[in-house]
């Protein structure tokens, strides 16, 4: 049959190579003739093989065509069959009667499952339940172990997980579930208790002979017999062995190892044995009252092998050489112990000199030792760094010594500074004319200025302090880094301490114009230069380390504007009391009045007093070109609100302006003293003209204030002519106050209005001056 599987090629019938090569060539009419007749002799060739394939087969194509018909009538019978089935089912219907069935069958296979599933469940509670009574039997006639392994097999079964509540109800659970959880939880707390009173006739503790026993056989609840090993193995697995050593914990921590490591106290250990069979039947622990205490607190090692001969005790005879259960009792001493010893002991123990720090390496050694001890006896971890916290302190001594010393250096910073007092005696407030080396000798709290050659005086405070900054400041020179910069850290705050206490201690003081508030300024200049020479006296000295780091610079702005704010708040509470007695004058209005007269002398008389009281109190004790800038910022005020108020009466009468002449010269022989100071402080070394031109310089209105007084009496023609010559400008006098004070004095005539013209015409000298003044006010500010 591979003929009529092959193709035909059309090329292969055709006799001409050439169309062979070429297959899009036209056929001839012969060749076409030709291409038929071979097609027409190779279908005859096709059909005559198909022909003899099929005879050749002819029985395998009749079983075929045998086996297709058998299919086919099956499927015509079976097609009857379906039809009559169809039919007998449309005259009787059964699917009701199927469903019914078929839905009881399937309830009593629910109701077979659910009866056996509570059979199952009633077996399970049923065995919980004898697991149950057989735990409480056990726990009845002593067998706690057996008891305590029980509990934890019903705690696996019930599903009970540490921290959830037995009584949780779960959703979906049988409800006797939470009814045996409950009677699980009653007999729990039952062997708990059970247990601890155990725990509570095994280990006893006599306060007042301070004798600890162990006792080994135990009789609780007619439970008799029971050993105190076989407690802890129940304890531990039920899982309540931290809840039971917690109690014996804490009274071995407080009966036991308190009174060793407070040295008060020594331990004796005795047994008692049962002669009949040789079992150890108590163990006992008496603490002897020690006869040495000191020697005991000096380095420590008796303290430590007290301590551990009790933790031996404690491993042998209490906690019977089992590791986990010594730890478990290790986790509620050791943390108590080593806060006591630290505390108790080693604190007090780190060296108050650095040159004794290597004294301590003999502590530092006895401590490491004694924690390897503690490991080796199981109390703490040995893997556990946490757990070497004696070691931690130990290596960190200079840690401690310098945090201890930085402490000390505070507190007697604060100390002397809460107890200072800045009141001087009248002897200590001398004028500025005294020798200074006399008032050197006689008054230490005259002090030189370190960047200046004035002196001063400041308060006892500030000097104590800055020699204990000195003092700590020296030992940073010598001492380790690690201790050095703390020094340094002590010495800063130290100082800064004066700012953070002071005004608050001095509250009041600052609030009001007194001696003290100008010892506090004077001490913050002091402390401000203090700190800049700190830097230059001691950083080269200082370790390297520290030297990096070391910063004074920073002080000094921090005291100087710390001065100028206290300064500058007593000059405005003084400027303040000046303006209040200027106000009781009630404007010198009306002087030719007796009345208002006496008033008006009154408030004068008022603000020399202040200024006066105000000079007695700055001039002994503040710098002299401080006290003069600050004077005259006070007489500045003082002066230019008198000139101003007179400047503006208006109609004063011939009287009027007598009466406040003399008030103004009333003001300024009542301030001769305080000028003279100023002239003494600020022209030292002058000539008496440039003293005066000096003063003048500091105080403009003072000039204005005496001209004003000789205007007063001064003719209208003479008045022009200081004006046109320019000597009121210099007075600091402007064209609008001339012309009202002109019209106030005189009356309205030709020669004031001749007069003012001719002011008028010649205010250039105004403007001169102004502009000059300007240019000398702000060089001087």
């Amino acid at each position: 049959m591979d003929v009529l599987v092959n193709s035909i090629d059309v090329r292969d019938l055709l006799s001409s190579p050439d169309l062979l090569d070429s297959p899009s060539s036209p056929l001839s009419a012969p060749d076409l003739r030709l291409l038929i007749t071979r097609l027409e002799s190779h279908t005859l060739k096709i059909k005559s093989k198909v022909q003899s394939y099929l005879l050749s087969h002819h029985d395998d194509f009749s079983s075929l065509f045998s086996q297709s018909f058998d299919v086919v009538s099956r499927s015509e019978h079976l097609s009857g069959q379906v039809s009559e089935l169809l039919n007998l089912i449309s005259e009787h219907p059964i699917e009701a009667e199927l469903s019914g069935i078929i839905k009881e069958t399937v309830e009593k296979r629910s109701q077979v499952r659910e009866k056996t599933e509570l059979l199952e469940l009633l077996g399970v509670v049923l065995e919980l339940n004898d697991k149950l009574s057989t735990v409480k039997e056990d726990v009845r006639i002593g067998r706690i172990i057996e008891a305590a392994e029980g509990m934890k097999e019903l705690k696996t079964a019930l599903g009970i997980r540490n921290g959830d509540s037995a009584a949780e109800v779960v959703e979906g659970e049988p409800v006797v579930y939470g009814l045996l959880r409950n009677e699980w939880t009653q007999c729990f707390d039952e062997i708990q208790d059970l247990l601890l009173k155990f725990i509570e006739k095994a280990v006893q503790f006599e306060q007042e002979t301070n004798i600890v026993h162990v006792k080994y056989l135990l009789t609780v609840n007619d439970i008799k017999g029971v050993e105190l090993y076989t407690v802890f193995k129940a304890m531990d697995v039920l899982g309540v062995l931290d809840y039971g050593l917690a109690k014996v914990a804490d009274l071995f921590t407080k009966y036991v190892t308190t009174p060793v490591i407070k040295c008060r106290s020594t331990p004796a250990f005795m047994e008692k044995i049962d002669q009949e069979s040789g079992h150890i039947l108590e163990a006992v622990l008496e603490m002897v009252p020690s006869a040495d205490t000191e020697s005991n607190g000096t380095d420590g090692e008796t303290m430590y092998a007290t301590i551990v001969q009790i933790i031996k005790f404690i491993y042998d005879s209490l906690c019977f050489k089992n590791g986990p259960w010594m730890r478990c009792f290790g986790r509620f001493t050791w943390p108590r112990m080593s806060e006591l010893i630290i505390s108790d002991f080693l604190s007090k123990v780190i060296p108050d000199d650095a040159s004794k720090l290597a004294e301590f390496q003999k502590i530092r050694k006895l401590t490491s030792e004694f924690e390897t001890n503690l490991k080796e006896l199981m109390l703490i971890a040995s893997s556990d760094i946490k757990d070497e916290r004696l070691s931690k302190f130990a290596d960190n001594v200079e840690v401690h010594f310098a945090s201890r010393k930085k402490v000390e250096i505070l507190a007697k910073a604060r100390n002397l500074l809460l107890q200072s007092n800045f009141i001087l005696s009248q002897e200590y407030v001398r004028p500025m004319g005294l020798n200074k080396e006399g008032i050197a000798e006689d008054f230490p709290n005259r002090i030189d200025l370190l960047f200046s050659s004035e002196k001063f005086m400041v308060s006892e405070a500030a000097i104590k302090l800055m020699e204990l900054v000195h003092q700590t400041l020296k030992d940073v020179c010598l001492l380790p880094p690690t201790v050095g910069l703390e020094f340094y850290h002590a010495a800063k705050n130290a100082l800064v301490l004066y700012e953070a206490v002071i005004p608050v201690k001095l509250e009041r003081q600052l609030d009001s114009f007194n001696q003290a508030a100008v010892l506090i300024h004077n001490d913050c200049l002091y402390l401000s230069e203090e700190s800049l020479g700190l830097a230059f006296e001691y950083r080269p000295f200082f370790p390297s380390s520290v030297k990096e780091l070391s910063v004074f610079i920073d002080l000094a702005p921090r005291f100087q504007l710390m001065a100028e704010e206290v300064l500058q708040r007593q000059i405005q509470l003084v400027i303040y009391n000046l303006k209040e007695a200027i106000d009781a004058a009630d404007g010198f209005q009306n002087t030719h009045q007796m009345k208002q007269f006496e008033s008006a002398k009154f408030s004068v008389e008022q603000v020399a007093f202040i200024v006066e009281k105000v000079r007695i109190v700055w001039e002994p004790l503040l710098l002299p070109d401080i006290y003069e800038k600050g004077m005259s910022m006070v007489l500045e005020a003082v002066f230019s609100r008198i000139a101003k108020d007179i400047l503006m009466l208006d109609d004063m009468a011939a009287e009027e302006t007598l009466q406040l002449q003399t008030l103004i010269h009333l003001l300024f022989e009542n301030l001769s003293s305080v000028v003279e100071s100023l002239l003494a402080v600020g022209g030292r070394g002058k000539p008496q003209e440039a003293q005066r031109d000096t003063l003048t310089d500091f105080i403009p209105s003072l000039r204005k204030l005496r001209k004003l007084a000789e205007l007063l009496d001064m003719p209208l023609k003479s008045i022009t002519t200081a004006w046109e010559s320019g000597e009121l400008v210099e007075c600091n006098f402007t064209l609008s106050e001339l012309e009202d004070f002109i019209r106030s004095i005189f009356t309205d005539s030709p020669l004031r209005k001749e007069c003012l013209l001719r002011i008028n015409n010649s205010n250039d000298w105004e403007k001169e001056y102004t502009r000059k003044y300007q240019a000398k006010s702000t060089s001087w500010t």
